[in-house]
């Protein structure tokens, strides 16, 4: 197994792994103000699309789309496991751990439709508009097609989610909306180094292969 294969296989496990724990976490509430309350989900939600970025600079379209369905996949088996684990018996002696258990993974039929229609829409979208950009420029300006994907598509999943999972019972969920929406704005514009970082190998290859080419 190749270093490059390693490094895809570690990017899906993290990517995975940020879905799942983005699940558990969304259902807290985070207030900085009266007027600006967001998920408590969003900074580890927000990883994802900068994996997606990733995986799609270094392997391509075909491989990035392949994540968002493992992803996917493994969003549906851990709400299928954390379901089973609420089937089963609790001991007459923990009682007090079930009803922790239901408030910390319960998760209401709303959350898992908000979560997987926002999900599905906006790393698609993501990827569509990585594409388009890396074509148009000619795979020039890294830094556009990391930051503009990752905000179209932030601004579909933060809408859709929010959305689904809050209306009728945020007092003001346009501005939970926005409020979620700034936050992860600020996070992709703080994540194009780490996006850099992670492409930097890719990039000096692509830069032999065209020199080569120009030379042939």
């Amino acid at each position: 197994m190749t270093s490059k294969e390693q490094k895809l296989i570690f990017l899906n496990v993290i990517f995975a792994t940020s879905l799942v724990i983005a699940n558990v976490l969304a259902g807290k509430l985070v207030a900085f103000s009266d007027n600006f309350v967001v998920p408590a989900a969003v900074v580890v939600y927000a990883v994802t699309f900068l994996i997606t970025d990733i995986v799609h600079e270094e392997y391509g379209k075909k491989q990035a789309k392949q994540t968002i369905l493992f992803g996917f996949a493994a969003q549906i088996f851990a709400s299928i496991m954390i379901y089973l684990g609420y089937l089963l018996p609790v001991a007459p002696f923990a009682q007090e751990s079930q009803a922790a258990y239901e408030e910390l993974l319960g998760q209401n039929a709303r959350f898992v439709l908000a979560s997987a229609a926002a999900y599905l829409t906006s790393q698609f979208v993501d990827v569509y508009i990585f594409a388009t950009i890396k074509k148009i420029t000619r795979n020039r300006f890294k830094w556009l097609r990391n930051n503009l994907s990752t905000a179209t598509s932030q601004f579909f999943d933060t809408s859709i989610f929010i959305t689904i999972a809050f209306i009728g019972t945020v007092p003001n969920i346009w501005m939970m909306i926005v409020s979620q929406y700034v936050i992860k704005l600020a996070i992709a514009v703080i994540d194009t180094p780490l996006f850099y970082l992670f492409t930097r190998k890719h990039r000096r290859e692509q830069a032999k292969q065209e020199e080569h080419q120009q030379s042939a």
